[in-house]
């Protein structure tokens, strides 16, 4: 497939999905949820409720609406007695808005019914398509450059059914991707997974999952190396999740439990190309043994060994 027929059939299918989703949520209705307003009305009013007394201008650029049609709508309202207007103490060419009662009550029935409308779609489905819809927006929001604070909470879980499929693909996908690893990486990271599984000591073994919203941004596991020896394996963090620290939380997480099980040391082995878990590993005060090329998943490697006395 040539890049400009892979192109089109990108922009055909964004299109499919946008003419779907407006008529899923009745954008396409003359007035939105059965109100007198517009969509960009509607969106308005929910802008100057949500805010604190806002200007025209920072409306227009947030919303990136024209000025002009910005203006109209705020004169509608005004007129209908849904707006307030206060002189700017700090700019007299602005006008600080704000919502009168009758406008707070619009809001109100418009967000009400939103919430009624949204929450009858979501009931309709069974609880695992519902989760993935919501995984699916969040992804598009994130790859579509949606800003996200860097300290949005997420938790760490250990691990239930599903985890270890998960953990496979990303693995196999992710490494393929950002280092061109062949499918016997895949293949290992199937066998480790198994084993774990298979012979999984709760008191002395552990598989961390890092968990934001119901999306999966990361992994670890601890298993018995030996009766003294914790080995730590498969560290992975999603690239949008990548800055937060999860990775070193995942490592941390991972000694602390170490220690509680009686463990003396923890080994690990990983490949000098692997840099940023490199670094997570010597600041959580992990030191490098041993060093040996090999030949595996497609590629000449330098694998490496590191300690941590506990």
């Amino acid at each position: 497939m040539t890049d400009n027929t892979s192109n089109a059939a990108g922009i055909a299918a964004v299109r499919r999905f946008n003419r779907f989703y407006t008529r899923q949520i009745g954008v396409l209705r003359q007035g939105l949820l059965d109100s007198p307003f517009s969509l960009a009305e509607a969106r308005v009013l929910y802008e100057i409720a949500h805010r604190q007394q806002p200007t025209a201008t920072e409306l227009a650029q947030d919303l990136q609406l024209d000025a002009g049609y910005l203006s109209r709508i705020l004169r509608a309202f005004e007129k209908g007695g849904l707006l307030r207007k206060q002189a700017s103490p700090t700019d007299a060419r602005q006008s600080l808005l704000s919502l009168t009662a009758a406008g707070r009550k619009a809001q109100l029935a418009l967000e009400a019914g939103s919430n009624a409308e949204v929450g009858a779609m979501l009931a309709a489905l069974p609880a695992d398509s519902r989760s993935r819809i919501l995984q699916a927006m969040q992804t598009i929001e994130r790859l579509l450059g949606a800003p996200q604070a860097a300290h949005e909470p997420y938790l760490l879980r250990t691990h239930r059914p599903g985890d270890m499929g998960w953990i496979v693909h990303r693995h196999g996908a992710l490494y393929a991707q950002e280092y061109g690893w062949d499918e016997t990486f895949e293949a290992l990271v199937a066998e480790i997974v198994a084993k774990f599984v298979q012979n999984f000591d709760p008191r002395r073994e552990r598989c961390w999952i890092a968990e934001r919203d119901g999306e999966i941004l990361g992994s670890v596991f601890l298993v018995k190396h030996s009766a003294s020896t914790a080995q730590l394996r498969l560290l992975l963090v999603e690239p949008s999740a990548r800055g937060l620290g999860i990775g070193r939380r995942l490592v941390e997480e991972c000694i602390r439990f170490a220690r509680q099980s009686g463990y003396s040391d923890i080994t690990l082995w990983t490949n000098d190309i692997l840099s940023a878990a490199r670094h997570i590993y010597e600041s959580a005060g992990f030191r490098l043994v041993g060093e040996k090329p090999h030949r595996s998943f497609g590629h000449d490697l330098v694998g490496q060994t590191w300690e941590l006395r506990l």
